[in-house]
């Protein structure tokens, strides 16, 4: 497979930050009104926005790369993604329950996967008005600024969000930390590492490609690594998209005992995703 060029991961990242904007301004019409809703067979929550958004983006960015894989939470897989060279993966909305609550923290995730990895993406909030982006080698930024972490608190411990097993595990253990707000789009809480509103972010086991790969590559810029507790750093567009529990963090100090803890909490599949 061939590699793509600089200046054609510049142009990748144009069209996706374009094509995000456009696709939160869709999704921005829907927020907070009675939007038709659905339950998916693994029980979570799916909107006509989502649908929206979806077919948006697919319109406009195969239309723009039709040599590009396709892979999206709101369109049924296609394994043909597997031959293309580079892979558009998306989720339109991420964070729909909080959406549909009329919470702000949702965003719209478009990265470009080459040989696994992302080379360009983008996670938008558009309610928080918050564009982060990144490509390989070329830095990460928020609102077209470097993306820098703020310093900690002197004295203060790690913020970190989690679900509520993890708590009373990390409890059980003595491991001391603050818990942090709750950020229902998984992407934004993994971006939050990087900007210093956390120290550490976790989920559950079951992130899918398209939860994970435009911050994935943003917190790498940054450098932070991103990694599933089972596996180490995720591959991406696989035939499996399923991941183990994830953990990102700015201080490996406690790297061993959280991995530890979401092995024992979430446990880790028979077989290599």
């Amino acid at each position: 497979m061939s590699r793509a060029s600089a200046t054609e991961i510049e142009d990748d990242l144009e069209l996706i930050r374009s094509a995000a904007v456009s696709a939160g301004i869709i999704a921005t019409g829907f927020f907070r009104q009675d939007v038709k809703t659905w339950t998916k067979e693994n029980s979570t929550p799916v909107s006509e926005a989502d649908y929206a958004v979806d077919k948006y983006l697919s319109a406009t960015l195969r239309a723009e790369r039709p040599d590009y894989g396709w892979l999206s939470e709101e369109t049924a897989d296609d394994l043909a993604r597997l031959d293309c060279e580079r892979v558009f993966v998306v989720d339109p909305i991420d964070g729909t329950r909080g959406y549909l609550q009329g919470d702000d923290g949702w965003t719209v995730c478009i990265s470009v996967i080459e040989n696994g990895k992302p080379i360009a993406g983008v996670v938008y909030a558009p309610i928080r008005d918050e564009i982060y982006e990144a490509i390989a080698g070329g830095g990460a930024y928020l609102n077209g600024e470097p993306l820098k972490r703020r310093e900690r608190l002197a004295n203060a411990g790690p913020i970190m969000p989690a679900p509520g097993a993890v708590h009373r595990e990390l409890e059980a253990r003595g491991i001391s930390y603050v818990r942090g707000p709750a950020i229902r789009s998984l992407a934004l809480r993994l971006v939050q590492v990087a900007t210093g509103v956390l120290d550490i972010a976790v989920s559950r086991r079951g992130a899918q490609d398209w939860d994970l790969a435009a911050s994935s590559l943003i917190l790498e810029e940054c450098g932070i690594q991103l990694e599933d507790v089972c596996c180490g750093p995720p591959v991406f567009n696989k035939e499996e998209i399923r991941h183990g529990a994830i953990a990102a963090m700015d201080d490996d100090g406690l790297k061993d005992d959280i991995h530890e803890v979401l092995r024992s909490v979430y446990g880790c599949p028979t077989k290599e995703l």
